[in-house]
């Protein structure tokens, strides 16, 4: 194999890697803004 196809590859695995590490904590982030329950308790607005 090339050395070419070997850098495209790890550069690949390492954009890959990047994108799904960004995503997941994306994921995992709290929700910013304006959040309303509705529940058997009511209706609970909270800003968050």
């Amino acid at each position: 194999m090339s050395r070419n196809v070997l850098y495209a590859l790890v550069g690949a695995l390492v954009v890959a890697t990047a994108v799904l590490g960004y995503k997941v904590y994306q994921d995992n982030k709290e929700p910013q803004g304006l959040q309303i329950n509705l529940g058997p308790g009511g209706v609970k607005i909270q800003n968050k």
